[in-house]
């Protein structure tokens, strides 16, 4: 074997020890990650002390377990904050385009830790600016942007934001019940997009469709907001259909796979 051979055979053992802790990070100690990997326990030794000491990986003093470490944590938030930074202008040229097709204000919102903001917002024709400012909150178990990126999250990430949100009530439309609203997202993931009817303001309906990253993730989504008279939520509208159409379009070239 030739020295690059070597080193590239090398680097490939490390990749794939640090990939042994994907999806969970669930801790594992050096003979474990050699039975699952078939690397030879010495090597896995050197590499998993090459790895603590870089910060990759950290170690239980008592277990002697290892799990990652914060490296990797700086690693991921160097992503999610480049996907934030190309997120709007990939988005916007799509948005804009809606917009005018539309007549109506259309919004992209991010997901972000636990909530959900407002990142960019095109407006519709005057009297139809009904929506907030970029940098606000929306409710996630009102907001159409925020039930539909949450529709298509992890059931762990349904099931924990569920547990921990107060579920105000804006108008007599809106789902306080956990469970109801549990019901509600599996509807909105079986259709595709989500509806706001009413429950973050009387008179306002919106509508919501997710954007995915590369990993097939939710990360954002787009809504188009007017009257109740504009917008009707129907399948079978218009707006709904250039709507999946345009968040599908700005998935891809975010370069998501297609989700079915």
């Amino acid at each position: 074997m030739n020295q690059n051979s070597s080193k590239s055979n090398a680097v490939e053992k490390v990749l794939k020890i640090l990939m042994a802790f994907t999806p969970h990070n669930q801790a594992m100690g050096t003979i474990e990650i050699s039975r699952i990997l078939g690397f030879h326990r010495t090597t896995v030794s050197r590499i998993l002390q090459t790895l603590k000491r870089e910060g990759f990986l950290q170690q239980d003093p008592r277990t002697k377990q290892f799990m990652l470490g914060s490296s990797v944590v700086s690693l991921g938030r160097a992503v999610n904050q480049s996907l934030k930074s190309n997120l709007i202008p990939i988005a916007k040229p799509y948005i804009d385009s809606l917009r005018d097709a539309l007549e109506s204000t259309i919004v992209l919102e991010v997901f972000s830790g636990n909530v959900t903001l407002t990142a960019y917002v095109a407006e519709g024709p005057p009297p139809l600016r009904l929506i907030g400012n970029v940098g606000d909150i929306v409710p996630n178990h009102a907001a159409a942007s925020a039930k539909v990126i949450l529709a298509f999250s992890s059931q762990e990430t349904k099931t924990r934001l569920i547990k921990e949100a107060e579920m105000s009530s804006f108008t007599p439309n809106t789902i306080t019940d956990p469970e109801d609203f549990s019901n509600h997202l599996d509807n909105i993931k079986e259709q595709g997009f989500s509806v706001d009817n009413e429950e973050t303001g009387i008179g306002v309906r919106a509508v919501g469709a997710p954007i995915f990253s590369h990993e097939g993730i939710p990360v954002a989504a787009i809504v188009v907001t007017g009257p109740t008279k504009k917008i009707s939520g129907h399948i079978n509208s218009r707006e709904v259909r250039l709507l999946v159409e345009a968040a599908s379009k700005i998935s891809k070239a975010l370069h998501s796979p297609v989700i079915e």
